[in-house]
């Protein structure tokens, strides 16, 4: 997960890039990025959140009429400077890109790089593999002008190549605007347009409420396997390159996203609150003796919200949330999870203290935030805590942007609801099922037939997902893991 953002205007950009960048803080953490262009690129990137990174002095220095920004939730790569996106090549043209998701089979293709074409990749940053595939396609177009056609083949040849999941938005130097999703379109990506000038100000991003925020409109979805590319006559080209099978990843409406955003034109608040309204049935068939009702801020809260009213619950922000800690689950190391959970979180007492409660959360993936959360409540007083999850157990690891991709990092892995309640101190594990998480997504969409849900069920809907792979790339996050624990990450 990363937020990724891209921006031709009529003027300098980067005041729209940054505000966009703001509105996607929540997809990571980790770094961010953003170069502009005004016949060079100027580049500023850095560790940590957006207005920390992008001063005064820095937002100087990003001149011109486009931009490309990043926000970084690292999955590949060891989370320092050098593997911020967004990436450039000065060959052909220049081209500078970002994306959001996972190259499953980065290591194969980056020594495939090295081998056949001589190029070295200077990071750990997936990025880089389809900025070079797709540099290497256009360099063989021996033309000055870049048609449509050009474009399209290009990305083929990424098709072709690259396993995993993939939302990208490039600018080519003096060329054009290019935006593309995998064949599956696994992560989210929009583009709206401002009509501010002779010729209309174009933007990309990973999320509705980016665009929004910076006052664009006509937003549309960029279809799984399809193409857009914006000429340097603002004219807007589409295509449909590859025809795969439109499965968006489930996750994104649990967690990822914020709630006044629409995937694949579903919102994401109605989501959650449908996913509360098919949990509060499962808890009622609990015959649960609940006194109140209380949701982890702040993805759960409009489930719990939903759960409360069904249920006719008293219900309490009885955790306060210090805002100015980030989300713990997309922070790089698993012992930042753990400290910053007590520095986020604080419980009112006098909310809790002798009462059964229904604690509600949008997931539990490692269980050390839930068995932390649940510690706090009952050292509080609560005399019960039930914990309800409105996602179904995650199970297996991930291989197209979520940071779970080994088996072992999930708590539910080969745990049914007891054995999962017993390992985070709760009373009772009460989880939604994977149809009723479907079915809440297809209420606001039912055009939507298929979904990533891998994490829960195991099944990876690129079909391309090997035992050997999965290996391989638990091998990989291993060696990353030690690496960070003898820095000290």
């Amino acid at each position: 997960m990363c937020g990724v953002i891209g921006v031709w205007g009529n003027g300098p950009v980067i005041r729209d890039v940054y505000q966009g960048l703001l509105a996607m803080q929540h997809r990571g953490q980790d770094s961010a990025g953003v170069i502009t262009f005004d016949g060079r690129f100027h580049t500023k990137k850095g560790n940590g959140l957006v207005h920390d990174i992008f001063t005064p002095e820095a937002v100087a220095n990003l001149r011109g009429p486009v931009g490309i920004g990043h926000t970084r939730y690292p999955t590949i790569g060891g989370g320092g400077d050098e593997d911020a996106q967004p990436f450039q090549v000065n060959s052909p043209f220049g081209i500078i890109m970002a994306h959001n998701g996972n190259v499953a089979n980065y290591r194969e293709l980056r020594d495939e790089l090295y081998r056949d074409q001589h190029r070295l990749l200077n990071s750990d940053c997936d990025v880089e593999i389809i900025l070079n595939l797709f540099a290497e396609s256009l360099a063989h177009e021996r033309t000055r002008t870049l048609a449509p056609e050009h474009i399209f083949r290009a990305v083929e040849a990424v098709y072709k190549k690259v396993r995993g999941s993939y939302s990208v938005v490039a600018y080519i130097a003096g060329q054009g605007l290019v935006a593309f999703r995998d064949p599956y379109g696994i992560k989210p990506l929009v583009y709206g347009l401002r009509r501010d000038g002779l010729v209309p100000s174009y933007a990309v991003a990973s999320e509705t409420v980016s665009l929004n925020i910076m006052n664009f409109g006509e937003i549309k979805d960029v279809e799984a396997g399809e193409v857009v590319f914006i000429d340097k006559s603002r004219t807007l080209h589409r295509k449909r390159v590859r025809k795969g099978c439109l499965s968006p990843c489930l996750f994104e409406w649990v967690y990822f996203a914020r709630p006044d955003t629409f995937i694949d034109k579903v919102n994401v608040y109605k989501c959650r609150v449908n996913l509360g309204r098919s949990l509060a049935q499962e808890i009622r068939r609990r015959k649960l003796a609940i006194d109140v009702v209380v949701p982890v801020p702040d993805s759960a809260r409009d489930a719990a919200i939903e759960i409360a009213r069904k249920l006719n619950l008293k219900y309490s922000e009885a955790l306060v949330k210090n805002r100015y800690i980030g989300r713990t689950f997309i922070m790089p190391a698993d012992e930042k999870r753990k400290s910053s959970v007590r520095q986020k979180l604080n419980p009112i007492a006098s909310e809790i203290r002798g009462k059964k409660v229904l604690l509600v959360d949008d997931s539990i993936v490692r269980g050390n935030t839930s068995r932390a959360i649940v510690q706090m409540l009952r050292e509080a007083g609560a005399k019960k805590v039930y914990f309800a999850s409105y996602s179904p157990p995650l199970r297996h690891p991930c291989v197209y942007g979520i940071d779970m991709q080994t088996k072992t990092e999930v708590v539910a892995q080969d745990a049914d609801e007891a054995a999962v309640a017993s390992k985070i101190g709760a009373a009772t594990v009460i989880y939604q099922t994977l149809d009723a998480l479907k079915m809440a997504v297809r209420q606001e969409n039912p055009k939507i037939k298929n979904f990533c849900a891998a994490c829960f069920d195991g099944i990876y809907p690129t079909g391309d997902i090997s035992p050997d792979l999965l290996a391989d790339i638990e091998a990989d996050r291993k060696t990353a893991q030690d690496a960070q624990l003898e820095l000290g990450i």
